[in-house]
């Protein structure tokens, strides 16, 4: 019950969210691609990013100094329930105007306006 609980808590805030919504939209993203989108601070973004992280909601890799985050491949039953409704809830339409603000960000990450050493 405790981790269900932790996890509730780590969805209980728009930023993070946000971020949820667009890593299970693009599988994975760079940490500089969050801070983007979401127009976050670094710092602000890494403590979002731990929350989920301990709620065990996230995974993460690290290429050279960039760190890329994407859902947890083992979510284990509970979390695999939440976050398939929360998925739900989030592609009904409420996300357009963050998705739109991706797929903009991403388009300047390819032209190098943005995270310049981090290419695709």
């Amino acid at each position: 019950m405790r981790d269900l609980v932790t996890v509730f808590k780590a969805l209980a805030d728009e930023t993070r969210l946000q971020m949820l919504a667009l890593l299970l939209r693009h599988g994975e993203l760079c940490v500089c691609d969050l801070e983007h989108v979401l127009g976050v601070s670094q710092s602000a973004s890494s403590r979002h990013l731990k929350t989920l992280l301990q709620a065990g909601l996230l995974d993460y890799r690290r290429r050279a100094v960039w760190v890329h985050y994407r859902v947890a491949d083992d979510l284990g039953a509970e979390r695999t329930i939440v976050l398939d409704a929360v998925k739900r809830l989030l592609d009904a339409g409420a996300m357009a105007d963050l998705y739109q603000r991706s797929a903009d960000g991403r388009q300047a990450k390819e032209r190098g306006t943005f995270c310049a050493g981090e290419r695709p």
